[in-house]
């Protein structure tokens, strides 16, 4: 396959969203923000697996799966700047591909209602599955067995072995949270999102990112880096990492 002039893989909820979609679940529908925030925080200091922490939130919520879907289209909100980045993407030819510890089923429904049915079909999606079981509750299947029920490093690398580009571009991830960082490993550069989990961990490990707020400022360095107008070393902060 010929070779784009990028490659953008990006997470999805509070990312791409503003609110993420299954902490939003918790939070409205099931245990609520407190014991949420808390199962984070172990998370985030090693005490507990991103996976065994996701699960407890999911266990929470009774509500039917379609009932959440319908009720997330409801209130969660795009990031402003996707909608033209996504549009600048698709006209470069640049593919962007949504890598997410989320579930599918939730990640089509979203792009479908919040950016278009383009984007629904165009958009590659990486992630857990969900089974709806006889009595109508349901539960996440994870993608793999890693800790993050979800190793994102190896659908990065799965989706370059099933595409077989001729050259490797340069490749970019975006995320928000810990789950990211197997990706952001795989990749020339790591947009990270202000004053969210990844960048706390960032900073503490010494891994090498660039900061975001919004899409806007994403398209902003991607288009300078694929015009030839910055390297991506200008953009990375944590620069004496190793």
């Amino acid at each position: 396959m010929s070779t784009p002039p990028a490659i953008v893989f990006t997470d999805w909820d509070g990312t791409v969203t503003l609110q993420d979609s299954n902490d939003y679940l918790t939070e409205n529908l099931g245990f609520g923000y407190p014991k949420r925030r808390a199962i984070n925080d172990e998370i985030l200091n090693g005490s507990l697996s991103f996976r065994d922490g996701f699960q407890k939130m999911l266990d929470s919520i009774d509500t039917p799966f379609p009932e959440c879907i319908e009720y997330l289209k409801k209130n969660i909100k795009l990031d402003e700047g996707f909608r033209k980045f996504y549009d600048y993407c698709t006209s470069k030819g640049i593919p962007v591909v949504v890598i997410s510890s989320g579930m599918k089923p939730i990640i089509y429904n979203l792009l479908k209602s919040l950016v278009g049915e383009d984007a629904a079909e165009n958009i590659e999606i990486y992630s857990n599955e969900v089974v709806i079981k006889d009595d109508n509750s349901w539960d996440i299947v994870y993608r793999d067995d890693s800790s993050f029920g979800h190793n994102k490093a190896l659908s990065i690398k799965e989706y370059l072995a099933t595409h077989k580009f001729t050259n490797l571009p340069p490749l970019f991830y975006c995320g928000d949270g810990v789950s990211d960082l197997s990706a952001a490993k795989e990749t020339n550069l790591l947009f990270a999102k202000e004053g969210k989990d990844l960048i706390t961990y960032c900073i503490r490990e010494n891994i090498p990112y660039t900061e975001f707020s919004n899409f806007s400022e994403i398209l902003d360095k991607l288009t300078s880096i694929v015009e030839g107008k910055n390297l991506i070393s200008d953009y990375v902060q944590n620069s004496d990492s190793k």
